[in-house]
């Protein structure tokens, strides 16, 4: 049952449900039927004996038959005995005088001669409280029994005719009910994989199709989100990645290309060594990022020191551009619900656009928000126009104002804002009069 389809497994139940409810609909019928016919016969026989009895006459202690209008059909089947004699009765074989003869003398009571197919009632004749004989009136069951075998030929044809009529409308239905399934459910695996665009739309649930084309509406929402993600996040990968990497080969290709002096060769190193460190960082956000996502190892951090790191991994770009960082501490510890190294990969680029960005000063500020905590990163450079808002945080764009030194953004404004997004956070670029300013926010623990 397990290997067969859904379709057919309901039409073997319905139709097996059906088999036996006929089945036992048919058995009942003629059961009941039966009873019902010995019922009748036994009554006619107690019937026809009694009105027999009601013809006798008793003359000085013997037993006296008179005739009636219908005699002879009367007692076509009557047996009048008196002390063990048989006064009158039919012609019948041995085997039904012999039953007669035995249901003389006894109380009332029926017998039934299966070789002659008739069944036997005596009826007792009382006489001034004295019994002077017995009539004994026979039914054939021949007429009962073929009712029977015909009702029972009968109902097992109708039975069976019904069957049939269940089975071909249980399967018109099941496959006109389960085509629009099957049709949708093909439908929704060639979206996946061709077009994701592609939806139902049949509005709101209201019955079962319904239900399902929504409920593969939202998996295909899911879905296309779910690419959309994985493409963008290998979009901002290459982005991130493609920098540092022509770095070190840039770097390798020139040393090995000719012989130089040990000072050019340790310039060389010092370049592969911070392009290396790039690469370093990159990764250690995305493997802190899908630990977050996956909720593996999840711990809170003090929200001041992940703004001292994040600081100070743009140490050097502070010196090279001779800016002031201005890292002001909250009034009281605040814990921020994500990994050190994650907080860090999310305020890192921040701090690092704003420095080099910044005419002379970037401050960067911690504070509890509501169920959470805010980080501010301001900056006295020429800020971020109203259109560039969004734009900005798009993979490989970057603002008007270009970067000044040819550095990149560190792991970029995109790729920092999914991380927040991934830890529960966001990531905003709003409005400032004389500078720049980028607020994240990241959950409190």
């Amino acid at each position: 049952m397990s290997r067969l389809g859904i379709r057919r497994r309901l039409f073997l139940v319905v139709v097996a449900t059906v088999a036996v409810s006929v089945a036992a609909l048919v058995l009942g019928f003629n059961v009941i039927l039966a009873r019902t016919l010995t019922r009748d016969a036994r009554d006619l026989a107690r019937t026809r004996a009694a009105a027999q009895v009601a013809l006798l006459t008793v003359s000085r202690g013997r037993l006296a038959v008179q005739e009636a209008p219908d005699d002879a059909a009367a007692d076509a089947d009557i047996w009048v005995l008196s002390r063990g004699a048989v006064l009158e009765g039919p012609h019948a074989g041995a085997s039904v005088n012999e039953a007669v003869r035995a249901l003389a003398g006894g109380s009332a009571r029926y017998a039934e001669v299966a070789a002659a197919d008739i069944l036997l009632y005596a009826a007792p004749v009382v006489a001034g409280g004295h019994r002077v004989g017995t009539v004994v009136a026979g039914v054939s069951l021949a007429p009962y029994e073929q009712t029977r075998r015909l009702v029972l030929i009968a109902s097992v044809v109708l039975g069976g005719l019904v069957l049939l009529l269940v089975a071909a409308a249980s399967r018109w239905l099941l496959a006109s009910s389960l085509r629009p399934v099957r049709r949708m459910t093909r439908q929704a695996a060639a979206w996946s994989e061709h077009n994701l665009d592609q939806r139902f739309g049949l509005g709101q649930p209201h019955d079962e199709l319904t239900e399902l084309a929504a409920t593969l509406d939202s998996l295909l929402d899911q879905l296309a989100a779910s690419l959309r993600r994985e493409q963008r996040f290998s979009a901002e990968l290459s982005h991130e990645l493609r920098t540092p990497l022509a770095r070190v080969m840039a770097e390798a290709e020139l040393a090995l290309r000719r012989e130089r002096d040990p000072s050019e060769y340790r310039r060389a190193l010092e370049v592969i060594s911070k392009s290396a460190a790039h690469l370093t960082r990159v990764v250690d956000a995305l493997v802190a990022a899908a630990r977050h996502e996956a909720g593996f190892g999840r711990r809170a951090a003090d929200a001041y020191a992940v703004a001292a790191g994040a600081a100070a991994a743009c140490a050097d770009l502070v010196a090279h551009r001779g800016v002031e960082l201005d890292l002001r501490s909250p009034q009281a510890p605040i814990r921020v619900a994500v990994e050190p190294e994650l907080g860090e990969r999310i305020l890192q680029p921040l701090i690092d656009n704003a420095c080099r960005y910044a005419a002379g000063r970037v401050e960067v500020s911690v504070e509890r928000a509501l169920g959470g905590v805010r980080y501010t990163v301001d900056d006295d450079g020429a800020g971020v126009s109203d259109d560039e808002r969004e734009r900005i945080f798009d993979p490989g764009v970057r603002g008007r104002q270009g970067v000044r030194d040819g550095e990149g953004a560190g792991l970029g404004l995109a790729l920092a804002r999914r991380l927040a997004r991934s830890a529960g956070g966001e990531i905003e670029a709003r409005p400032r009069a004389g500078g720049g300013r980028f607020v994240v926010t990241l959950p409190g623990a």
